[in-house]
């Protein structure tokens, strides 16, 4: 029998239809050009809401889901390696969608494109924001206007991230399990690509458990995502029809961001080392990638995420000086389920 809930699995969340999704630390890009895509420099830990009721929000516990700690202005992208089979996920960002700036829906809809299409999409690093580029998934705290949902709504209500993962019909699922057995050509799988997703170790000391009981539940500062540089990456074109698609969500999640004080106060854990500067990532010749797929249709951009302005343009510059990797470090790419996630009200 199918498991219709979503799970933790480590780091990874696991939601119906096979998807697998990592939550990655990375480096943020200048606001200014076009780049390649940087690294992970490790997974976000994801726990969940529940496990931690007298800590957390009320607000929290009524929408259920995971959180993961984030610095401010701290980027990260989403890793798909190892999902398993053909799989719509719809990406949002503060309730407004990812792919298409639309407003959050239970429905995929391909006009505009509003998810991406598993395994075939192995990664997002941020919303579809022009022809083969995407715009950085930035940190940054609700009530400036700096964020996605502000930006486009108007209102910065929701924050954080949503997921929701649509299966093949039954008879379109059958078809393609049927072809799988019969391949007898390998083909490029996901772990093909997955040098981007295989992060180097990130710095610091592992984090550290503490007791939480003392701790008490309180209101705590809402985190949503802005944007951030620009680099090259396409979100693809669905090349099924909308009918190959079953009508109904196999499964949703709310994925909360907090910030590390938060984090430490609310789990009784350390959070993760800040994140490491782009001159010192420079410096150690990590490698950086692009990613070039020329049998693949890149979805359209709208006008919406387009115009969507960087966080620095609200924050303000953060001097760092970014050093260009030099042209070697580019790099050209062609266990038991936990317990279930609750799911709430949003």
């Amino acid at each position: 029998m199918a498991d219709d809930a979503v799970r933790i699995d480590g780091n990874t969340l696991r939601l119906p239809g096979g998807v697998r999704v990592r939550f990655m630390r990375t480096l943020r890009l200048p606001e200014t050009g076009t780049h390649e895509l940087p690294p992970g420099l490790g997974e976000f830990p994801v726990r969940r809401v529940e496990d931690h009721a007298d800590t957390v929000p009320a607000q929290w516990r009524a929408r259920g889901g995971v959180m993961l700690p984030v610095y401010l202005r701290e980027a990260m992208w989403l890793s798909f390696a190892g999902s398993t089979e053909p799989a719509a996920l719809q990406v949002g960002v503060g309730k407004v969608c990812a792919v298409s700036g639309r407003p959050w829906s239970s429905l995929l809809a391909q006009d505009p494109q509003n998810y991406v299409v598993l395994p075939r999409q192995p990664w997002l690093d941020g919303i579809n924001s022009g022809k083969g580029t995407v715009r950085q998934f930035v940190a940054v705290p609700l009530g400036l206007g700096a964020t996605v949902e502000g930006q486009v709504t108007g209102e910065e209500v929701w924050g954080g991230l949503q997921l929701q993962s649509f299966r093949l019909n039954d008879a379109e699922l059958a078809k393609w399990r049927e072809l799988e057995r019969r391949r007898t050509v390998s083909t490029r799988s996901v772990k093909s690509v997955s040098a981007y997703g295989a992060a180097p170790p990130a710095p610091g000391a592992a984090m550290a458990a503490a007791p939480a009981s003392a701790a008490r539940a309180r209101s705590a500062p809402a985190m949503g995502l802005g944007v951030g540089g620009s680099m090259r990456q396409e979100v693809y074109v669905d090349e099924r029809s909308r009918g190959a698609w079953a009508r109904e969500p196999a499964g949703r999640v709310f994925v909360h961001l907090v910030t590390p004080p938060e984090w430490r106060r609310i789990t009784g854990e350390a959070p993760p080392p800040s994140p490491v500067d782009r001159a010192a990532y420079t410096q150690a010749g990590l490698p950086w990638f692009e990613y070039y797929d020329d049998a693949a249709q890149d979805v359209a951009p709208t006008d919406t995420l387009s115009s969507v302005r960087p966080v620095g343009e609200w924050l303000g510059d953060d001097h760092e000086p970014w050093q260009e990797p030099s042209p070697h470090q580019v790099k050209q790419l062609g266990d038991a389920p936990g317990k279930p996630v609750g799911d709430g009200d949003w």
